[in-house]
């Protein structure tokens, strides 16, 4: 009853897709287990980009059954939209594989209103949300007003349910944001259709992976964001609005701690992250822009442009400790072909103190400055490379410094954007 549990070690985008992807050629099941459509996956197979929001990344691999856990907001007009087009391009070709919890909450349109709207009236203090609706349907989920794919297909339970957020909700956006109403009307229309189309998909995912672990099935868990993103450990308030870590696997899709075999975390050779908040690392020179652009670092939900800098090994420890990460998977090594030099954070410096430990406030992560050591860079191309032996010996070396910071062993490692482009260390279901 193999269960591997695949984590962001930064602050989301390290590549979590491409690796789901190759970690779900030996799974049976794969798992969405928190998050919404403010991720997206980027899978590249046969030069074709596929970019999943909702869908887990397995659905490219034919006979897997793709879930989506109880701990995932869930959009179902998109999610509808990203089944067709999967469908058109000749993916789930039978819907009968892609499961959705009976107990996923729904996004709803006064949502989207919602977040939008005060993204808005913060101004320069701005969060740097996606603005669709995540955070307010986490919200009504804590608080208990939330509604459910259970009370979606239940007519009466529904109508009642949507007939209390639209009076509530539209109260909140005229006198409080001065925004339009949302149409009662409109929406119950929309979600009935939207209840019709996804109904036969509704089961209950946690018995199901109960059953499917018991059974001997192989399953993986696949986050959204990373590590520095969750509500509790990240840097907040600039994070997103769930639990990103390894241990949100189990409330998220309904399975018990002790079912997890094997985690692995995701981590790009350098650092990114998107929107606003701290980045002690970051690059804001032509290096910076260099890495953005050699990296294509574009958000593939929002098309963002992604902050750039170099690894920060304070993070990548903070991310080990966590989610007692087994193996690292380091994505992106090519880009750093051509450099020179290469550095990595090893502390940060704050007030004439060292830290090695990554801190809660924000006036200190403000002020810290990393603590660099600086590696040999490589010219040679990697992209053909499909063992460490291929490898210069730098890129090897830099691979070694980052397994010696994190004291965790690399597993994977990704030289260029395609499936083959992938040098397989380790398999975790079987590692």
């Amino acid at each position: 009853m193999p269960a591997v549990v695949v984590v962001g070690v930064q602050w989301g985008d390290e590549g979590k897709g491409k690796v789901v992807d190759i970690l779900a050629e030996h799974a049976d099941v794969v798992v969405r287990y928190q998050g919404g459509n403010n991720a997206g996956h980027t899978v590249v197979v046969d030069n074709q980009k596929t970019v999943l929001h909702l869908v887990p990344s397995g659905v490219l691999h034919r006979g897997t059954v793709c879930v989506i856990g109880n701990g995932v907001v869930v959009d179902p007009e998109v999610l509808i939209q990203e089944i067709d087009q999967l469908r058109e391009r000749g993916y789930l070709e039978d819907e009968s594989f892609l499961k959705i919890s009976d107990r996923a909450h729904l996004i709803m349109p006064y949502h989207r209103a919602i977040d939008r709207a005060r993204e808005r009236l913060r101004g320069e203090g701005l969060i740097g949300t996606t603005g669709r609706g995540i955070g307010p349907t986490y919200e009504d989920k804590m608080a208990r007003i939330g509604i459910r794919f259970a009370d979606l297909l239940d007519e009466r339970i529904f109508t009642e349910a949507l007939r209390r957020a639209i009076d509530e909700k539209n109260a909140y956006l005229q006198a409080i944001l001065k925004e339009q109403v949302i149409d009662y009307a409109r929406v119950y229309d929309d979600y009935r259709r939207y209840a019709a189309r996804l109904a036969p998909l509704v089961i209950d995912t946690g018995i199901y992976l109960d059953r499917a672990l018991a059974a001997g099935r192989r399953v993986l868990f696949e986050g959204g964001q990373g590590t520095m993103l969750d509500v509790d450990h990240g840097t907040y308030p600039y994070v997103t609005s769930s639990n990103t870590i390894a241990g949100a696997a189990c409330s998220g899709a309904g399975i018990a701690p002790n079912r997890i075999t094997a985690v692995v975390g995701i981590t790009k050779a350098y650092t990114t992250r998107v929107g606003s908040g701290p980045f002690p690392t970051e690059l804001l020179d032509d290096l910076g822009r260099k890495l953005q652009h050699d990296g294509e670092e574009f958000g593939a939900t929002t098309g963002r442009p992604r902050r750039c800098g170099w690894f920060d090994a304070v993070v990548a420890r903070q991310a080990v400790r966590l989610n007692g990460l087994s193996g690292l998977a380091i994505t992106k090594l090519d880009v750093l072909t051509g450099l020179k030099k290469l550095r990595v954070c090893v502390a940060y410096e704050c007030g004439g103190r060292r830290l090695e430990e990554f801190p809660a406030g924000l006036s200190v992560l403000n002020q810290a400055r990393p603590i660099y050591e600086e590696l040999p860079g490589w010219d040679e191309p990697l992209s053909r490379a499909r063992s460490l032996e291929d490898l210069p010996e730098n890129a090897r070396r830099y691979i070694t410094c980052l397994e010696e910071l994190t004291a965790t062993r690399s597993v994977m490692v990704s030289v260029g954007a395609r499936r083959e482009d992938t040098i397989i260390l380790a398999n975790a279901f079987t590692a």
